[in-house]
């Protein structure tokens, strides 16, 4: 038995509206909270494992997709780590932060795109930018401290 496609859209849009009110009343989304911890346990934990596993995968094209993926899949959690270096601001020089932050996870981003294309010149180049924007931070942030190399 077929259900009337007046009766579908009506409920969806009553399912749609009660949504937005839901959202309405409780504010919109949640906003993002670092948790409370120093940035340099913020850095070790969040960046240095998958950069190490990404370091060691850059040194030669993957030969098979599950190596693929996790070049893929390290390159995606740095870029998003860029994302949540926006939510821990310093107190001075913040725009600069943003920009290196910003510009760290771009090129995440097309490391990203390259290992699904499986082009590891692309890649590679991507993965070097992304560490030159890294050390661009540590070097003003951090006195040149924790330099990455590719």
């Amino acid at each position: 038995r077929r259900i009337p496609a007046a009766l579908v859209i009506l409920v969806g849009g009553l399912v749609l509206s009660s949504a937005a009110t839901l959202r309405a009343a409780n504010g919109d989304a949640p906003s993002p909270v670092p948790t409370p911890v120093s940035m340099h346990d913020f850095m070790e934990g969040v960046f240095q494992a998958p950069y190490r596993r990404l370091k060691a995968a850059m040194a030669e094209a993957p030969k098979e997709s599950p190596a693929w993926k996790a070049l893929r899949s390290d390159a995606l959690i740095l870029a998003e780590g860029g994302n949540l270096l926006l939510l821990r601001l310093p107190e001075s020089d913040a725009d600069e932060w943003a920009k290196f932050s910003i510009d760290s996870r771009d090129a995440g981003v097309e490391v990203v795109k390259a290992a699904k294309a499986k082009d590891f010149p692309a890649a590679r180049m991507a993965y070097e930018t992304m560490l030159n924007h890294c050390n661009a931070c540590h070097r003003k942030f951090e006195e040149g401290k924790h330099i990455l190399e590719p």
